[in-house]
C-alpha cells in the first residue's frame, strides 16, 4: 500500500443540449477525477469523480482543480486495507468539501475491490437486476419541454421529472395539464422539481394549483434553510414534498428530518459527502418512515456507475434519478445502459479511464 500513487485530472463535460434549471442554463461542467494506483499491480486502479455544481456545492469554483489536488494531498498515502477504515481516512478532507470526499471514498472502494469498476457487488452488477429510473425534463419553452416529454415517452419511460420555475407559471400549468390529459396517473407518474424557485408567499398557492394534476411529488418548492416555512408546507400541501438542496452541508440528518418531516428525501452522494454519509441519511429516513430515492448530480458515467451500483444494493425501489448518462457529448464509456425506463449494468463492457487512452 505504501507504494500507491495518486493522480488528479480535470475533464470538461459538454452537454448535448442546453440544460435549463432555475439557476440558469448549463452547457458544460467540470469533473475532477482521482486515481489511486500501485506500480507493482498496474492491472487495477481506483477511480473516483468529483463534480461540484454551481450554486449547490460548497466547494464549487470555476476551476477547482487546485483545491481538489490539495484535498487529495491531505490524505495519508497509507491507504485503508479494509472498508471499515475508509471513513477515518477521508476525514482528512473537510466536511464542507462533499464532492471531494465522495470522489476519495469512491476511488478507495474501487481500489480495495480490485474489480475494475465494481464498487458495490450485487445482482445489479451481475446483470441479474435493473433499477427503475425517471426521465428528466429540462426547463425551457413550453414547446421545448413538450418535445423532450414526447421523446422520453417514446423511450418507454413511465415516470418523468419536470424542472419547473424558469418560465411563467401559467405556461407550466398548461404544459402539465396537457400531459395529464394525454396520460392518466396509472400510465405516467409526474414528479416536479422547483429547485427552490417559489417564494414563501406564493408557494402554497402554486402547490394548490399543481395538486389538480395528480403529481407524485415536488422537490424543494422553496429555497433551502427556511425550515419553519418548509415544515408548514409539508404539513399542508396535497402534493408530497421532497427535500433536496435542504440536505447539503448537514452533519446530522435527524436535525432537519425531525423539524420538517418531509414525505421524501432526495439523496445525491456527492452532495452528502459520500456513500457512508448517504447510508446515514437512508437509515435515519427509514427510522422515521420517510421515503427516499437516489439521484446523480450530473456526474460523468464514472461517477454515475458507482452511484448506480450503490443504489442497486437495495430492493423494491421506486424510480431513481439515474438516467443522466446520455447528457454529454464527450462522456466516458461504462457498462451502463438505459432502456424502457430502467438502467442496466454490463460488467463485460470495460470502463473508460480518463487517465489513459485505453480502457481498464
Amino acid at each position: 500500500m505504501s507504494k500507491s500513487e495518486f493522480k488528479v485530472v480535470k475533464r470538461t463535460l459538454q452537454f448535448h443540449v442546453e440544460a435549463g434549471t432555475s439557476r440558469g442554463i448549463l452547457t458544460q461542467k467540470n469533473s475532477y477525477f482521482f486515481q489511486i494506483s500501485n506500480p507493482d499491480n498496474v492491472k487495477f486502479v481506483g477511480l473516483g469523480e468529483a463534480g461540484p455544481l454551481f450554486g449547490l456545492s460548497p466547494e464549487y469554483k470555476t476551476d477547482a482543480l487546485d483545491d481538489f489536488k490539495k484535498a487529495v494531498n491531505r490524505l495519508s498515502k497509507d491507504l485503508p486495507i479494509n472498508k471499515s477504515e475508509i471513513e477515518p481516512w477521508i476525514s482528512a478532507i473537510p466536511f464542507d468539501q462533499p464532492s471531494f470526499r465522495f470522489a476519495s471514498e469512491m476511488a478507495i472502494l474501487d481500489y480495495l475491490n480490485q474489480g475494475n469498476g465494481i464498487y458495490f457487488p450485487s445482482e445489479f452488477t451481475d446483470n441479474h437486476a435493473s433499477i427503475p429510473i425517471n426521465g428528466l425534463i429540462w426547463m425551457g419553452s413550453k414547446e421545448y419541454m413538450q418535445k423532450q416529454i414526447e421523446l422520453k415517452l417514446a423511450e418507454g419511460l413511465t415516470c418523468l421529472k419536470l424542472k419547473i420555475g424558469a418560465i411563467d407559471f401559467d405556461s407550466e400549468i398548461n404544459l402539465i395539464r396537457s400531459i395529464r390529459e394525454a396520460h392518466s396517473e396509472n400510465e405516467l407518474t409526474i414528479r416536479l422539481d422547483a429547485n427552490g424557485a417559489f417564494s414563501t408567499q406564493e408557494a402554497a398557492y402554486k402547490l394548490e394549483k399543481l395538486s389538480k394534476f395528480g403529481i407524485h411529488s415536488i422537490e424543494q418548492p422553496i429555497k433551502s434553510g427556511q425550515w419553519t416555512e418548509m415544515a408548514h408546507l409539508c404539513s399542508q400541501s396535497e402534493i408530497p414534498i421532497a427535500l433536496d438542496e435542504e440536505l447539503i452541508g448537514l452533519h446530522n440528518p435527524a436535525d432537519v428530518l425531525d423539524v420538517i418531516r418531509p414525505a421524501y428525501i432526495i439523496l445525491k452522494p456527492s452532495f452528502l459527502g459520500g456513500f457512508g454519509s448517504t447510508m446515514q441519511w437512508i437509515n435515519q429516513a427509514n427510522d422515521r418512515k420517510i421515503a427516499w430515492w437516489i439521484t446523480s448530480a450530473l456526474e460523468s458515467n464514472i461517477g454515475l456507475q458507482a452511484i448506480s451500483q450503490f443504489t442497486g444494493q437495495f430492493t423494491r425501489l421506486i424510480p431513481q434519478g439515474l438516467g443522466t448518462g446520455l447528457l454529454y457529448a464527450n462522456n466516458l464509456n461504462s457498462g451502463l445502459s438505459t432502456r424502457q425506463g430502467n438502467i442496466y449494468f454490463d460488467s463485460k463492457i470495460r470502463r473508460e479511464n480518463p487517465f489513459q487512452d485505453l480502457s481498464l
